[in-house]
């Protein structure tokens, strides 16, 4: 945030005052009779315009495992054979997961 250097200066006196006429502020507003809102809940029954994709279509290009990379028994991704920490087919486990 920038400064105003040449903007007046207030005295320890008015920060005093500032400060309690915020919390004075602070004390009515949670006082009031406004209810809280559990957002979790709000979030669920939100509908977004135009967010029904049940007609669309991923255009993504799958391609078949590699002679170079295995699947980690683990977290089932296939990773390059550089990642492979240990184990060998179906029980090899790549660094991560190590």
């Amino acid at each position: 945030m920038a400064t105003d250097y040449d903007s007046p200066r207030k005295t320890d006196e008015e920060l005093h005052e500032e400060s309690l006429e915020e919390l004075k502020a602070r004390r009515a507003d949670a006082q009031s009779g406004q209810v809280d809102v559990d957002e979790e809940e709000a979030a669920e029954t939100l509908e977004l315009p135009g967010a029904d994709l049940s007609g669309e279509e991923l255009a993504v290009r799958v391609v078949p495992k590699q002679e170079n990379e295995f699947t980690c028994s683990r977290c089932f991704l296939v990773h390059h054979s550089s990642q492979l920490a240990r184990g060998e087919g179906a029980k090899a486990i790549c660094k991560d997961c190590a």
